[in-house]
């Protein structure tokens, strides 16, 4: 490819993924679509797009770098979410049922996906997706373990899908629970999937409880990053070669590491508030974008392939840790 088709290709691609991130954030105002939020709008739509649509050859350049780059600014920009003081301040025990509910995630859903031969990959980020932060925790995981596009689009849809019909039932439920409303809160913030399922379902329990499930699921948030270099560990070892292999051979991606930065920012409190609240917007945009570049990415093979049985372990996982996290709360595990 030329440097002028691949110029024409960047602004191609990059084009159709910014279009259809608007036009998902407008569908995601719709009260039906509302909960599932404009990012798992944007992959549908990009889905929709690759399977009804020609895309010329050369758009893929920029679908590519939507898909991957635009990808990586956006997580760098939701570490301006974190205030690590708070989430310390709260409390041992907010922080380790954080560290149980991330524990149960990731051991049931991979034990689940190897019983129900699932891609190793693909396991890890629906488990990932599962116990930290949805969407942005598998477009975290997803460059470290290596996985492809469609398996990352694929592990987001499940997610997304299960996190919506979690807060459903979650809502649903709160009547019959028999939880305090700061126990709800602990439930919906401690293994609900993504920040806004945790936002919707916690409003059952009022603002105490709404409170509460922010910042225990911001405190799952945290530990992104060394969740994200212990499975990137894992899959180093197990891609290894030669007996000279060595843990430093592994490579911190410079995006956790920005992650990271700005959560520092941010608790040192350097920048105003609106300008952070600004930052973290354009950093969902920037995620959106990046979505819909997945979805382009898209092989409808591959979810007929996986889809199922990936949506089963997704399924089976997350009501584990439900009852996992709710026996805990109401007291009945000692």
């Amino acid at each position: 490819m030329t440097e002028g088709n691949q110029g024409l290709g960047l602004i191609q691609g990059v084009g159709l993924t910014v279009i259809l991130t608007l036009v998902a954030r407008q569908l995601a105002m719709l009260p039906i679509l509302k909960i599932m939020g404009s990012m798992v709008l944007a992959i549908l739509l990009g889905v929709a797009w690759r399977s009804l649509m020609d895309i010329p050859a050369t758009a893929e350049v920029g679908i590519n770098f939507a898909s991957k780059k635009i990808l990586r600014y956006g997580i760098i920009l939701m570490g301006l979410r974190l205030d690590i003081p708070k989430i310390i301040a709260a409390g041992p025990q907010v922080i380790l049922l954080d560290i149980l509910a991330i524990l149960v995630s990731m051991v049931v859903i991979i034990f689940l996906g190897q019983r129900m031969g699932l891609n190793k990959k693909l396991a890890a980020l629906i488990a990932a997706g599962t116990g930290i932060c949805g969407a942005a925790a598998i477009a975290a995981i997803a460059p470290i373990v290596r996985s492809r596009d469609d398996e990352t689009a694929v592990a987001v849809a499940i997610v997304a899908l299960l996190g919506t019909l979690f807060t459903i039932l979650y809502t649903l439920l709160y009547p019959v629970l028999n939880l305090t409303s700061f126990q709800y809160g602990l439930l919906s913030g401690s293994s609900l999937h993504e920040l806004a399922h945790v936002i919707a379902a916690a409003q059952a329990g009022g603002s105490a409880s709404a409170d509460i499930a922010i910042l225990v699921k911001l405190g799952r948030v945290a530990f992104l990053v060394p969740v994200a270099l212990v499975l990137g560990l894992i899959f180093a070892q197990q891609n290894k070669t030669g007996a000279g292999w060595h843990w430093r051979q592994l490579q911190v991606p410079w995006f956790i590491l920005g992650f990271l930065a700005l959560s520092g920012i941010n608790t040192m409190a350097i920048l105003s508030t609106p300008l952070i609240a600004f930052l973290i917007q354009v950093g969902v945009f920037l995620l959106t974008v990046a979505m819909a570049g997945l979805g382009l990415n898209v092989s409808l093979e591959m979810i007929k392939k996986v889809g199922c049985r990936g949506l089963v372990t997704g399924l089976l996982g997350s009501v584990v840790l439900s009852l996992t996290i709710f026996l805990v709360i109401a007291g009945l595990i000692n």
